[in-house]
């Protein structure tokens, strides 16, 4: 007697179940990752792979490399600009929107210090094959936003000395270099900020 044929469903796993499962493996790697990220504490690859369960190895399939990962993990996490913006979209002091900007951003780099390390790290010696994630880049457009009548080249000069002043480099430099508390270093930031704003107007 003939064996019937055995359906695709039941010999083999569907490509609809491998997906689905790559997917999870995926979302508890990135879920252990922020875990430890939220922690404050440092974050390695063999730790976020011991937290999801999987071997290290595996980890290294869906993520490349550790500061990859991080910045997957922390974009998650990270609201977006208009988000941010939202509580002072109703003002047009240009200076007053800019300090809150800055001020999230830089809370944003201290609550996450030890996965932003380690990202500008590697940035710093492969800058060729790390992509940083720039949310100040998206902070900076939209805090400036009721300024885009102004010239062309003031806009430009303006966005380029934020890029400099809103960093998680300014707040290191402070923290590291100077000694200062998190608290003071977010304060002269957002004070720089300010003034260089400032500076620029009419």
């Amino acid at each position: 007697m003939t064996r019937p044929a055995e359906s695709p469903a039941t010999s083999t796993p569907t490509s609809g179940g491998r997906a689905n499962q790559k997917e999870r493996t995926r979302r508890a790697i990135l879920d252990a990752a922020r875990t430890l990220i939220d922690a404050g504490g440092e974050v390695t690859m063999p730790e976020v792979a011991r937290n999801a369960r999987v071997s290290e190895a595996t980890a290294y399939r869906y993520f490349p490399d550790l500061p990859t990962l991080l910045r997957e993990a922390m974009h998650e996490s990270w609201p977006g600009a208009e988000q941010i913006m939202a509580p002072v979209a109703h003002l047009t002091d240009r200076a007053d929107r800019v300090a809150h900007a800055t001020e999230y951003l830089l809370r944003h780099v201290h609550t996450h210090a030890a996965a932003v390390r380690a990202t500008m790290a590697a940035a710093i010696v492969r800058p060729a094959e790390i992509l940083r994630p720039g949310y100040r880049l998206g902070l900076i457009e939209a805090a400036l936003a009721p300024v885009a009548n102004l010239p062309a080249e003031t806009l430009t000069q303006m966005r380029q000395d934020l890029a400099v002043v809103m960093s998680a480099e300014a707040f290191f430099t402070l923290t590291d270099l100077y000694g200062m508390s998190s608290e003071d270093a977010i304060a002269s930031v957002v004070s720089t900020a300010r003034i260089v704003t400032a500076a620029r107007l009419p």
